[in-house]
């Protein structure tokens, strides 16, 4: 049964792992991978990537991509959303801290910035502005 848009954006800002899809080119499946992503519901998604990454490059290439989160318990749940690119800017620290806080535990944030900033150079924001949404919520196993 798909979820109401109140129930599918609450479901989307929780911190879910997503999956991230973006057309690979001619004779190619999509670059799908696993990212970190942030949203609040009413807004647009964003995710992070290096500057220049394959993400990056496809992502611009193609003019949209789309996200897809899940859980099993207690309930099979998922939702997507694809729609066009809204805006691709070069990240800020105070983004790249609120992507970090969403995903690790307090004492961690710190040293993975100081690493991040280290090892893998700038990186873009990456928004996505939602055009269609999939949801369900196919019960408990």
């Amino acid at each position: 049964m798909p979820l109401p848009k109140d129930e599918r954006e609450q479901f989307l800002a929780e911190p879910h792992i997503a999956a991230l899809s973006v057309a690979a080119g001619a004779d190619r499946g999509p670059l799908t991978v696993p990212i970190w992503y942030q949203y609040q519901p009413g807004g647009d998604p964003w995710v992070l990537t290096g500057e220049g990454s394959r993400k990056h490059r496809l992502i611009e290439a193609a003019g949209h991509f789309s996200l897809m989160v899940e859980r099993l318990e207690p309930s099979i749940r998922y939702v997507a959303v694809d729609g066009p690119v809204a805006s691709i800017e070069t990240t800020t620290d105070d983004e790249l801290r609120e992507m970090v806080e969403r995903y690790l535990e307090p004492e961690q944030v710190q040293p993975y910035i100081d690493g991040a900033a280290a090892g893998h150079g700038p990186s873009v924001t990456i928004r996505l502005r939602a055009a269609h949404w999939l949801s369900a919520d196919l019960g408990s196993l």
